[in-house]
């Protein structure tokens, strides 16, 4: 019994080790720019990732329907898939004329195996070869049934005025009915399409005909953060923008400049892409299997280690996931904090988060949080009517804080 503990352990230990080599994996529509999946029924997405081992792996693609609280839903896969919910990967290339090896793999969704049928909440896994889970992607299908009006408004409670943002909306239905709106409508307001930041659990402030309005003041507020930092290598063996020194050892090197905590730091306009990230590179024609890897150096100068938390860099790179990988540790020498991350050639965002003793994400405290600040705000609407076995998405709306309004 104790020697099958052991080999259990050590093959979870080897599965860690062997995802961790899955880097840059990005789930979006091919539409350049468009860092969203949350997209209308039938539209394109594009699975894409890079396992470093560069070898040639049977990865596999499963696709499973989810209710608006991402639980598993009623359906089975043949009632929302025209054909086979999990297949193959088999669009695979290698690196060329890179540093770091790896093998790029990528698929299309729909494809003539898979077709979707029905709008909804989706959670995508890669399994490698033993069905065992690499990673999973989430993504929104909708249909356009209604149209969902939102706007940003800085936050009107007089303690939280410079610090937050409040997201108000109206949901327009003419063409379909809605008997009883606290059973039959959920919707979730997402912030910069990170999953970690959402208010849901929401009843209409007033009904109107064919009309819902969610007008809070106070429980659709949102934290204001602050604009992204930002950094751009795709020439990878020389500096550029926001990248101080640059050394060439197995892999390159890439030396950010350090951030400066400041307690009390004033809002600065910057404009960022809101956590997400571009792979890009000038130095080849095929960024997808040309674009080389770096190791990403990143530092917070600040006198004092933060008292019973743990400081992490923070992005879309990574799906904004708090692990190891990204925790930063202190030089208590030197004083400053770092973190050393491998990345592909590109244009990044990202922020620093702290947790507590409490296990809460905070992403203020570094760089404080301002009701300037420019976000995106995303409304899902989700439509179950008496007697349905699923939930549609029957609209997305989405809408910006305007300073200047």
């Amino acid at each position: 019994m104790y020697k099958k503990h052991l080999i259990t352990i050590s093959i979870l230990f080897c599965l860690n080790s062997f995802s961790q080599n899955l880097k840059s994996i990005q789930l979006r529509p091919l539409q350049e720019n468009n860092f969203s999946s949350i997209v209308p029924l039938g539209t394109v997405l594009e699975l894409s990732f890079d396992d470093l081992d560069a070898d040639s792996k049977d990865y596999q693609y499963k696709i499973e329907h989810m209710t608006h609280d991402w639980q598993s839903s009623r359906l089975s896969s043949s009632q929302y898939i025209d054909g086979f919910d999990q297949n193959t990967i088999i669009e695979v290339t290698n690196s060329f004329n890179t540093l770091q090896s790896y093998s790029h793999y990528s698929v299309q969704i729909p494809n003539i195996n898979t077709v979707i049928t029905k709008s909804g909440n989706y959670l995508l896994t890669v399994l490698n070869s033993y069905d065992e889970p690499m990673f999973t992607r989430r993504f929104v299908l909708y249909e356009r049934a209604t149209t969902i009006g939102v706007s940003v408004e800085r936050s009107r409670n007089t303690k939280t005025l410079n610090t937050q943002q409040t997201v108000q909306f109206s949901v327009n239905h003419p063409n379909i009915t809605i008997n009883n709106p606290g059973q039959e409508i959920n919707v979730v307001i997402l912030k910069n399409n990170n999953w970690n930041e959402k208010i849901t659990n929401l009843q209409p402030t007033f009904f109107k005909p064919n009309q819902l309005l969610y007008t809070y003041t106070n429980k659709t507020n949102f934290w204001g953060g602050n604009e992204y930092l930002y950094f751009d290598n795709k020439i990878v063996r020389n500096n550029s923008l926001n990248i101080v020194k640059v050394i060439k050892e197995d892999i390159y090197h890439n030396y950010l400049y350090p951030f400066t905590y400041k307690p009390y730091s004033e809002y600065k306009y910057n404009p960022d892409i809101n956590g997400q990230f571009v792979v890009r590179t000038l130095e080849a024609n095929d960024t997808e299997t040309e674009a080389d890897y770096a190791m990403m150096h990143f530092s917070v100068l600040v006198d004092e280690p933060f008292t019973d938390k743990d400081l992490y860099v923070y992005g879309a790179f990574n799906d904004f996931d708090i692990s190891d990988e990204n925790k930063m540790q202190y030089n208590a020498k030197e004083k400053y904090y770092t973190a050393n991350i491998l990345l592909k050639q590109g244009f990044y965002n990202y922020t620093f988060a702290t947790i507590g003793t409490e296990g809460k994400v905070n992403t203020n405290d570094v760089l404080g949080t301002f009701y300037e600040t420019e976000n995106e705000y995303t409304v899902i609407v989700y439509y179950k009517p008496f007697g349905s076995f699923y939930e549609r998405v029957i609209g997305v709306g989405s809408g910006y804080f305007n300073q200047n309004r």
